[in-house]
């Protein structure tokens, strides 16, 4: 299938010389949530706003649809909406009057049924005739979503859609993401919640230093990065690990009272056993077992951590 969007040695030198991007390949499938990690000036805002037509890249290629997003310039950014990180809004106009023009500014025909779809399906109904001044935060990052929804986009960028919002708003918003992907919207989306990408992505990219550093997705990133393992609470200290053991993933911990045993995936319930057994037979007492579960979080913070 002939993704949405598909990027080609990408790069993106400033005038002072910083690289805001070195090369990055990557192509988005049509109806896919697609959640971009990276810390501060990795690159995140930089990418989106060159797709966007915001900001000229200085090499590669990038098209949407199969146009080529400089030769097709006005067809590939009527596909796109573009939901920005700053609450950018005239605060004296009603929220049906800015959806309504933005829609326009896209050499869209007026269409009131569908820009009242899109204020109902962001709970924004009730305030369509509220001057943005009089919304709170979180109503008014509804607003920047709804404005970039109002000439219906094929493919629709967040850049940190729930920055500054509480955790009941930003559930309620990854709900809205979910229904926009069942109508067929692509989403690409930047994010430093972590759980954010944890929730809602069907995959996961990290980009850190102007560099893509991976692209897979989120349940096989999981699989192939995440880390289980079983921790025992010893009830009497150990100085070292037992003889024979070496050949066994062990670490000590908390003084000698925690041994943590890192599990095989593929034969994790059989090897965890075994090893309770030995370690039984070998004299070790324990008065609790657990296991706990690598996060995004972890994998994260080891991909970026490697890359420095």
């Amino acid at each position: 299938m002939t993704p949405i969007i598909s990027i080609r040695k990408l790069t993106k030198r400033y005038a002072n010389g910083f690289e805001a991007l070195k090369g990055v390949d990557l192509d988005v499938a049509k109806g896919e949530i697609l959640a971009l990690l990276g810390p501060n000036g990795a690159g995140k805002t930089t990418l989106i706003s060159i797709i966007c037509g915001i900001v000229n890249a200085s090499s590669g290629n990038v098209q949407v649809g199969g146009n080529d997003i400089v030769k097709d310039f006005r067809k590939t950014r009527t596909m796109i909406g573009l939901v920005p990180q700053e609450l950018t809004t005239d605060q004296f106009e009603t929220v049906w009057n800015t959806v309504s023009f933005s829609r326009g500014l896209h050499g869209k025909k007026a269409n009131p049924g569908h820009i009242e779809k899109v204020l109902r399906d962001l709970s924004l109904w009730d305030k369509k005739d509220n001057t943005l001044r009089q919304l709170s935060g979180g109503m008014k990052r509804r607003v920047l979503i709804a404005k970039a929804l109002s000439h219906e986009p094929e493919v629709l960028f967040l850049d940190e859609p729930t920055a500054g919002v509480d955790v009941t708003l930003r559930k309620d918003m990854w709900r809205v993401v979910e229904r926009l992907r069942e109508s067929g919207v692509t989403i690409i989306l930047t994010t430093h919640y972590i759980e954010e990408a944890e929730a809602i992505a069907d995959r996961i990219g990290v980009i850190n230093g102007g560099k893509l550093l991976l692209i897979e997705e989120k349940a096989a990133l999981m699989a192939k990065l995440g880390r289980k393992q079983l921790i025992l609470e010893l009830t009497d200290p150990l100085s070292t690990l037992p003889e024979g053991f070496a050949a066994h993933e062990l670490s000590l911990e908390n003084d000698g009272y925690r041994l943590v045993h890192t599990l095989d995936r593929d034969t994790e319930q059989e090897n965890a056993a075994q090893l309770l057994i030995r370690l039984t037979s070998a004299g070790v007492r324990f008065k609790d077992l657990s296991t706990r579960q690598s996060s995004l979080e972890d994998i994260f913070v080891a991909l970026v951590g490697d890359a420095k």
